[in-house]
């Protein structure tokens, strides 16, 4: 099947997307994305119109008037023919390891799933709360949960959202153990996080280690205590620790 790969290789100003996003053209259907609008038309148009040549070429794009657009910017395009069929995003977040498959883990991985990320591990002790496995997504039944914190790869990132007190208090408790961590995030109001470090404390943990603890969890921009609404904010606070690691 002939198909052309656009990809992003030079940013200047505001643009739609960044250096290293991509898509793939055919002649009757397109994956991923290079930032919509008219500069995705003309550049999937110009694809098109080149799927049956040898095509290795850069297009240059000022994001003006001539594109009915107001960024401002500018963005050099890559075009190659390629035999691929399918296109690979890069992810946009390290490993996620979530315990807890309740209201808000239900709806976090529903947008989890949405995004490219490396795996979605979700451990829960109630085999029935979790779904069967699906590409990029692990669930893991386990009676104690604590125990596969040591499995979890450096840099990932862990959300510890269970239906007990106690058994977060484990995992957390375990997960402090790690320096290697991306993010450790445990759901729960201040006064949560301050019995919570008071036991940790008694566990022998100091407030260097407690540093790495991150509750109540969410970005407080986005307000809101419907499970969805937890999501996002949570979403978008990983997506924000992804990018500034």
């Amino acid at each position: 099947m002939s198909a052309i790969r656009i990809t992003v290789i030079e940013t200047k100003g505001s643009t739609p997307r960044e250096v290293g996003a991509s898509m793939l053209v055919t002649a009757d259907r397109q994956e991923g994305t290079i930032g919509g609008g008219e500069l995705e038309w003309r550049a999937t148009s110009l694809a098109r119109a080149r799927l049956h040549e040898h095509v290795d070429e850069v297009v240059a794009f000022p994001l003006g008037p001539e594109l009915a657009q107001c960024c401002g910017g500018f963005v050099r395009l890559r075009l190659e023919r390629t035999s691929d069929t399918g296109l690979e995003a890069a992810p946009l977040l390290a490993p996620v390891w979530l315990f807890g498959a309740g209201h808000v883990g239900q709806a976090l991985v529903a947008i989890l799933r949405t995004l490219p990320a490396q795996e979605i591990v979700w451990i829960d002790e109630r085999p029935q709360t979790l779904p069967t496995a699906k590409d990029g997504l692990t669930p893991v039944p386990a009676t104690q949960p604590e125990a596969l914190v040591a499995k979890a790869p450096a840099g990932a990132l862990l959300l510890v959202m269970t239906h007990s007190h106690p058994r977060d208090l484990a995992i957390v408790t375990k997960a402090l153990e790690r320096e290697d961590l991306g993010f450790l995030g445990l759901i729960g109001s201040r006064t949560k996080r301050a019995r919570f470090a008071q036991r940790l404390r008694q566990f022998g943990h100091d407030d260097t280690s407690l540093a790495r603890l991150t509750c109540p969890i969410g970005l407080p921009a986005v307000k809101g205590k419907h499970p969805a609404a937890i999501a996002v904010a949570v979403t978008a606070q990983l997506l924000e620790q992804t990018a500034h690691g």
